[in-house]
């Protein structure tokens, strides 16, 4: 068996038309439709049919915070240029939203924020794929500080 790539990720959320909000139209997924009598929803960036499904459950408990088992955080390519990813930063803080952390990873740059539901996503961009075609290594490169 070859994993070909991760399909989809699916998340508990305490308010599925907020969770709606920031992942639909602040991030700009397109909502495929809801299920379960409207209690969650299907999202998509195009590249297949859900890359996202989001489920209501109310006041059920959000993820502990700090270091654990489970998931730490879900990674959003949108782009491929820093400039992109400026434009990301500008939008995020007209919304609200803070901006937990900013790195460079070689391959690619981060900004690092949190959902609604308290669950950490970083939305990136890549750099150049020839720097990690040519060094496979580069994918673990120590993290620098990120200005934008």
């Amino acid at each position: 068996m070859k994993a070909q790539y991760l399909g989809h990720v699916v998340f508990y959320v305490k308010e599925l038309e907020r969770s709606l909000a920031f992942y639909r139209d602040l991030l700009g997924f397109h909502e495929v439709g809801k299920i379960f009598n409207g209690a969650a929803a299907a999202l998509t960036s195009g590249r297949t049919h859900h890359e996202l499904l989001l489920i209501q459950v109310g006041d059920a408990p959000g993820p502990p915070p700090g270091r654990r088992r489970g998931l730490y955080h879900i990674g959003i390519k949108i782009g491929d240029s820093l400039d992109e990813l400026r434009v990301a930063k500008r939008e995020l803080e007209q919304a609200g939203i803070t901006i937990d952390g900013m790195s460079d990873h070689t391959v690619s740059q981060s900004l690092y924020l949190h959902d609604p539901d308290g669950n950490e996503v970083e939305l990136y961009v890549d750099a150049d794929e020839a720097i990690w075609k040519n060094n496979p290594d580069a994918v673990v490169s120590p993290i620098k500080p990120l200005q934008l």
